[in-house]
């Protein structure tokens, strides 16, 4: 058995969303994975933004990167991922958006050789960290993170505004 981790291409594309609509019923939230192969393309591996052209000076290239898992030449699993920052410790960090392996290829080091190929990428780019979030109920995930010495932060509480709640939140007056 062969594990490969790569960077995807745009003929990628139907891969990246075979695997998040995988990882939306794994999550138990099949009708929330809604990404087009259009917004996939142009935010992944195109120059605009909302369809405009962006200028290099405000912005390089992609919003977002992805890795592609492979066990024998076939795709099995995805990390997609982007960059946010520090301000205290004013470096980079690596937002770990969303990890899968499919069912069949769990266990064989997959899931492991994808986060040591973003670590390796973190590093390389001078992060401080890498993050992501885990469903409270997948005890898998979890645990497995933590053999790789990842630390839950329970002292944080994440908090979202999206859908009509971050449309009002715009309309604001500030």
């Amino acid at each position: 058995m062969s594990i490969t981790v790569r960077s995807a291409v745009r003929a990628d594309i139907p891969v990246i969303l075979g695997l998040i609509r995988a990882l939306a019923e794994y999550e138990r939230a099949p009708e929330q994975a809604v990404a087009t192969p259009e917004l996939i393309e142009r935010h992944l591996f195109g120059d605009t933004f909302q369809g405009r052209h962006v200028s290099s000076a405000s912005r390089n290239g992609p919003v977002a990167e992805c890795l592609i898992g492979e066990v024998d030449g076939t795709p099995h699993g995805f990390a997609l991922f982007f960059h946010n920052y520090s301000t205290w410790t004013g470096r980079p960090g690596l937002y770990l958006e969303d990890l899968f392996v499919t069912p069949g290829a769990r266990g064989n080091g997959l899931g492991k050789a994808l986060l040591v190929r973003l670590a390796r990428i973190a590093r390389e780019r001078g992060c401080a960290r890498m993050e992501w979030n885990v469903l409270d109920w997948n005890t898998p995930a979890l645990e497995f993170y933590r053999a790789l010495g990842a630390e839950p932060l329970s002292e944080w509480t994440i908090h979202r505004v999206s859908g009509s709640a971050l449309d009002r939140l715009a309309d604001l007056d500030a």
